[in-house]
């Protein structure tokens, strides 16, 4: 789901989570939501709130404007 030559949300934060040899239980238990909503954020299905967005940035060294 390219747009333009960039990547949507979803597709950064899962190819970012697997750059980074994580699951998704360990991304989900260090932002303290469920595995199933992080695997939501994953599919596009629904997004993550402001706060859960930055914390989100720092594990993933990104900045906001990148997700």
């Amino acid at each position: 789901m390219l747009k333009e030559g960039f990547m949507v949300f979803s597709e950064i934060i899962s190819s970012k989570r697997r750059e980074l040899g994580m699951t998704q239980d360990q991304v989900a238990e260090l932002l303290h939501v469920s595995r199933q909503a992080l695997s939501n954020w994953e599919k596009g299905k629904n997004y993550p709130d402001l706060d859960t967005l930055v914390e989100l940035s720092k594990i993933y060294d990104l900045s906001l404007d990148v997700l």
